[in-house]
C-alpha cells in the first residue's frame, strides 16, 4: 500500500493528500489517517515534499470536506441517515451514539471526534443533521482538524526521520515498537467505541422511560 501511495505522491503531490482527507471527512470510507502518516513518512525518507505542505493540505482537506459533509447533513437530515446510513457505515447503533454525544457534548464532540475513526468520517454529517449552529461547528471543526493533522503528520515525520538515522537492529526494534503502539491505540479506540455505544443506549433507554 505504501509503495502505491508513494507512486501517487510522486505524480499528484499535496493535492492527493488534501483530496483523500477531504473525501473521508465528507463521509466516504477512505483512509485519511493512513494517507497522512504515509505521506509524512514519504517526506522523511525521500525529502521530495515538505512536511508543512502535507499538514497544510491535510488540514484544508479536512476542514473543507467536513463543511461539505455538514451541509449535506443539514440538507438531507436525520431521517435520510436513519434509512440509508447503514450503506455508508452509519448503522443504527452508531447513529444513536452520535445523537447521544451531540446532545451531551456538542462542540467537544466535533473537536475530539477527529481523533476517533468512525466519528472522523461521520461527525460532520451528524452535526448538520442535528441542527448544530454552523459557526460553532466551523470553529471547533477547524481546531480539531488542524490538531489531528499536525499530530499525525509531524509525529510520523519525526518517527520516520529517527528511524532513518538509526541503523541496524536498534532501528528495526524502534519500528516494531512504533507499530505495536499504533495497534494498541487502534484497539483502545475500538474498545471505547463499543463502550460509548452501550452507555449511549443505556442513557437513552433511561430517558425514554421517564
Amino acid at each position: 500500500m505504501l509503495d502505491h501511495l508513494h507512486t501517487l505522491l510522486d505524480h499528484y503531490s499535496y493535492g492527493l493528500v488534501g483530496l483523500i482527507v477531504g473525501l473521508e471527512s465528507m463521509g466516504l470510507p477512505l483512509p485519511g489517517e493512513s494517507t497522512i502518516v504515509g505521506a509524512a513518512l514519504y517526506c522523511a525518507t525521500t525529502g521530495k515534499l515538505h512536511i508543512a505542505g502535507i499538514v497544510a493540505a491535510a488540514s484544508l482537506g479536512a476542514i473543507a470536506g467536513d463543511n461539505i459533509g455538514f451541509l449535506i447533513g443539514r440538507s438531507l437530515g436525520a431521517p435520510l441517515l436513519a434509512r440509508h446510513g447503514g450503506r455508508i457505515g452509519l448503522a443504527p447503533a452508531r447513529l444513536r451514539l452520535g445523537e447521544y454525544l451531540f446532545r451531551h457534548h456538542g462542540a467537544q464532540f466535533v473537536f475530539f471526534g477527529r481523533f476517533i475513526a468512525f466519528l472522523r468520517a461521520f461527525a460532520a454529517l451528524l452535526a448538520g443533521a442535528s441542527g448544530m449552529h454552523w459557526r460553532t461547528f466551523l470553529i471547533f471543526n477547524a481546531l480539531g482538524g488542524i490538531a489531528w493533522t499536525s499530530l499525525y503528520g509531524f509525529g510520523a515525520y519525526t518517527l520516520g526521520n529517527a528511524a532513518k538515522r538509526v541503523a541496524g537492529p536498534f532501528g528495526t526494534t524502534l519500528c516494531v515498537i512504533a507499530v505495536l503502539l499504533l495497534v494498541a491505540a487502534l484497539t483502545f479506540i475500538k474498545h471505547h467505541e463499543g463502550e460509548l455505544t452501550r452507555k449511549a443506549e443505556q442513557d437513552m433507554q433511561r430517558e425514554a422511560g421517564r
